[in-house]
């Protein structure tokens, strides 16, 4: 489970990113840094669908608290993200902590049926 919600939330996240780093290339477009803010958004939101294929293992929710980061931080180019970068790391901290506590009890789950199974046989 943990590793289907905190790839729903990087997946949002990515469209979340590149879009931003559109916004900011339009705000900023004269300017020598509009492609930087176009290209390195895009970037990151691919980081972020990558992310996907590591969520099973450290580094990948690693990888996701540093994307969080980048959201909550990128509020200095754009003031709407002061709002939607903790509301997206808030997202991601439940995916994580839910999505670890459904995953233990679905094993707890598991092995309490095995046990039923083998103490009332079938047939």
């Amino acid at each position: 489970m943990r590793a289907l919600f905190t790839s729903t939330v990087l997946c949002l996240e990515a469209v979340l990113l590149f879009f931003l780093g559109m916004t900011l290339f339009g705000l900023h477009r004269g300017e020598p840094v509009a492609p930087w803010f176009a290209g390195g958004f895009a970037a990151l939101a691919l980081v972020a669908v990558l992310t996907c294929a590591l969520v099973r293992r450290p580094v990948g929710i690693a990888i996701g608290w540093a994307l969080q980061a980048v959201l909550v931080v990128s509020g200095v180019w754009e003031s709407s993200m002061l709002v939607i970068g903790p509301l997206f790391a808030l997202t991601w901290w439940y995916a994580v902590t839910k999505g670890e506590q459904l995953d233990r009890e679905n094993v707890r789950r598991e092995q309490e049926q095995r046990a039923w199974e083998q103490a009332h046989p079938q047939g």
